[in-house]
C-alpha cells in the first residue's frame, strides 16, 4: 500500500465519482484511477467502494477506512511541514496599522528604518480609522500604529512623532482663497464640513478651536474622514479644517489656507501595547528620533 493509494480513495470518497476524481482532483485518467483503487482493495482484502447510479459509495468498510485513511495523510503532511520548518522557520510577522492618508509620508521611512530586520521579518500594512487601530493595538493584532492619542486605553503607551496644524480647506474659487491666511471670523456663516465623531481627538481639537474662537458654527455635513472631507468640501462649495497632511489629496479644484493667530493641532503618535516584547517593536522605538526626522523632511 502506498500513499498515493490512499489519495486515491480520499478523492473519489469525497467527490463520490470516479470521473470527477480523476479529472479535476488527480489529473489522471479514469481507467487508471480504477486500477489503483482495485489494487488497494486487493491489499486490505475487503471492498471499499461500490457503484451506484449516481457516481460510486462508500461501503460500511469504506466508511471505516475513510477515516484512517485521511488521518494518516493528515499527519503525513504535517510530518513534511515540519520538516520544512526545520530548515526555513516561520518568519516572524510585525504588524504596522496607519491612519488612512499617513502611508505615504510615514510608512516608507518605517520600513526604511526596519530595512535591516526585514529580510528575517513578514511585515502586514492595514490602513483604517484611527479609534479601530488603537482596538487593533489593545487586541495584539498590532504591534505598532501612527494614530491619535485615542483616550481610555490604559494598557497602550503613545510616543508623539508630529503637531500637525490644521488648515482651511476650501474650493480653489472660493472668496475666502483670495486671502493668504484666514481669521477664525471668517469662517463665520461659511457652510462648515467638520469631521464626524468616527475621528473623536481630531473632532475634540476642532469643537475646542471653534469654542475658544467664540465663533458660532453649525456644521452643515460631517465626514467620517479626510478625503470624504474634501469631497464634502468640493460639492457643497463649503469649508472645513482639516490637518495639514489632506493637502496631500487635494485636485485643482480645491485649495487650502492657513490659519491666522494661536493655530490648533491635532498629535499623531506612535501607539503600541505596553506588554509586547516585539525586538522588532523595541528597535523601532529606539530609532524614533531618526524617524521624526526622515518623515519631517517630506511634510516640510
Amino acid at each position: 500500500m502506498e500513499l498515493r493509494h490512499l489519495r486515491y480513495f480520499v478523492a473519489v470518497a469525497e467527490t463520490e465519482s470516479l470521473s470527477l476524481a480523476a479529472k479535476s482532483k488527480l489529473h489522471t485518467s479514469q481507467p487508471s484511477l480504477s486500477r489503483q483503487l482495485r489494487d488497494l482493495e486487493e491489499e486490505i482484502g475487503a471492498r471499499l467502494l461500490t457503484r451506484t447510479a449516481r457516481g460510486v459509495a462508500l461501503t460500511p468498510a469504506g466508511r471505516v477506512f475513510l477515516d484512517h485513511a485521511r488521518g494518516v495523510l493528515l499527519q503525513v503532511d504535517a510530518a513534511a511541514e515540519a520538516a520544512r520548518r526545520a530548515v526555513h522557520p516561520v518568519k516572524p510577522c510585525f504588524s504596522m496599522g496607519f491612519l488612512t492618508g499617513h502611508e505615504l509620508t510615514w510608512m516608507p521611512e518605517a520600513l526604511r528604518i526596519l530595512r535591516d530586520e526585514l529580510p528575517n521579518i513578514d511585515v502586514m500594512i492595514s490602513s483604517q480609522y484611527s479609534p479601530l487601530l488603537a482596538e487593533g493595538l489593545s487586541k495584539g493584532r498590532i504591534d505598532a500604529a501612527f494614530l491619535r492619542k485615542e483616550r481610555a486605553l490604559p494598557d497602550l503607551a503613545f510616543r508623539l512623532l508630529v503637531k500637525e496644524p490644521l488648515v482651511v480647506i476650501l474650493p480653489s474659487d472660493h472668496r475666502l482663497a483670495a486671502l493668504k491666511a484666514i481669521s477664525p471670523k471668517d469662517l463665520a456663516g461659511e457652510t462648515f464640513v467638520i469631521v464626524s465623531h468616527t475621528a473623536p481627538v481630531l473632532r475634540a481639537v476642532i469643537d475646542n478651536y471653534l469654542k475658544r474662537s467664540r465663533i458660532n458654527i453649525t456644521p452643515a455635513h460631517e465626514a467620517d474622514h479626510v478625503t470624504m472631507g474634501i469631497s464634502l468640501i468640493m460639492s457643497t462649495r463649503g469649508v472645513g479644517l482639516l490637518p495639514a497632511y489632506a493637502q496631500n489629496f487635494l485636485p485643482a479644484s480645491v485649495t487650502s489656507r492657513p490659519l491666522k493667530g494661536d493655530v490648533p493641532t491635532v498629535d499623531l503618535v506612535l501607539g503600541y501595547r505596553k506588554s509586547n516584547q516585539s525586538p522588532i517593536l523595541k528597535l523601532l522605538l529606539s530609532r524614533l528620533d531618526e524617524l521624526v526626522a526622515r518623515a519631517s523632511k517630506k511634510i516640510r
